[in-house]
């Protein structure tokens, strides 16, 4: 299955060989579709699961109201942590020598820094008016750059 889809992914790679060594463009495709994933997710979420509704809850410790968006990210962090970290170790960084629990807390560090980041920002974004799912493209951006140079020199870190 990894050489299959490593096949796939390189036969786009030629265009792009001047400007990216073939590793960083994998984990572009990878973490693009990870984007991309979680930008459909949120949108199903926000709009045709919740309906752009808050979330009122009764349980325990936890907030009564949460707002449409707010819980949108949360479904679609779930999701997409579970994606992004099963196409980086098994497809993009299989050279670290890191036991795969440390991969999955590192990952799992950045991930929720990376979380805590989108929710500030969205925040941010919807206070200056933004749409939700127009923010949500923009701070996925941003924050792509953040998780590549997190995961390459951190989460799947290879000794020299």
């Amino acid at each position: 299955m990894r050489k299959a889809l490593l096949k796939i992914i390189d036969f786009f790679y030629p265009p792009f060989s001047r400007w990216l060594p073939i590793h960083t463009f994998r984990y572009m495709v990878s973490g693009g579709t990870t984007a991309a994933t979680g930008i459909v997710v949120y949108y199903i979420c926000y709009n045709w699961i919740l309906h752009q509704k808050d979330v009122h809850l009764s349980i325990p410790f936890f907030p009564n109201l949460i707002t449409a968006p707010t819980a949108a990210l949360a479904i679609e962090s779930v999701i997409t942590f579970l994606i992004g970290f099963i196409l980086n170790k098994y497809l993009i960084f299989t050279k670290s020598d890191l036991k795969g629990r440390i991969q999955l807390f590192r990952y799992g560090s950045v991930v929720a820094t990376n979380i805590l980041l989108n929710y500030a920002l969205l925040k941010v974004f919807l206070s200056f008016g933004f749409y939700p799912t127009i923010s949500k493209i923009i701070i996925t951006t941003i924050l792509t750059v953040f998780s590549y140079f997190s995961q390459k020199h951190f989460s799947f870190k290879v000794k020299k």
